[in-house]
């Protein structure tokens, strides 16, 4: 291998060295994972909420999945809360990452506030 190739090669494995790491201690926070899993619950449900809308009907009409009957509208949902539970499984639409990084924000920001703050004992 020549140098010409074995620099970016270097960097190339020591920058995914890096983020290995970044993961496992993200992954040993426990506020990090409830915080990932609050975001991943969150998305899930918004996703939910999409689908359902996709699967709309119109009132008295037989929809694709022939949902006019007897618990079709139990069907239909349960069928919407599967479909939102693959999408998010998939990487989902990217709402849960944005979610993540602001709870933990808020948290930082309220630990910090909690942590300066005095008390006067009288």
């Amino acid at each position: 291998m020549t140098a010409a190739l074995a620099i970016p090669a270097a960097k190339l494995a020591l920058n995914t060295a890096g983020s290995v790491l970044d993961s496992v201690k993200n992954a040993l926070d426990p506020a990090k994972v409830k915080a990932k899993k609050q975001a991943d619950d969150f998305e899930t449900v918004f996703l939910e909420q999409a689908t359902e809308r996709l699967l709309a009907t119109p009132e008295g009409t037989e929809g694709p999945l022939g949902q006019n009957g007897t618990g079709g509208g139990i069907y239909k949902s349960m069928l919407s809360q599967q479909y939102a539970k693959q999408l998010q499984k998939a990487g989902g639409v990217g709402l849960s990452d944005q979610i993540m990084r602001d709870l933990l924000k808020v948290q930082e920001q309220s630990s910090t506030q909690s942590s300066g703050a005095t008390h006067v004992s009288g």
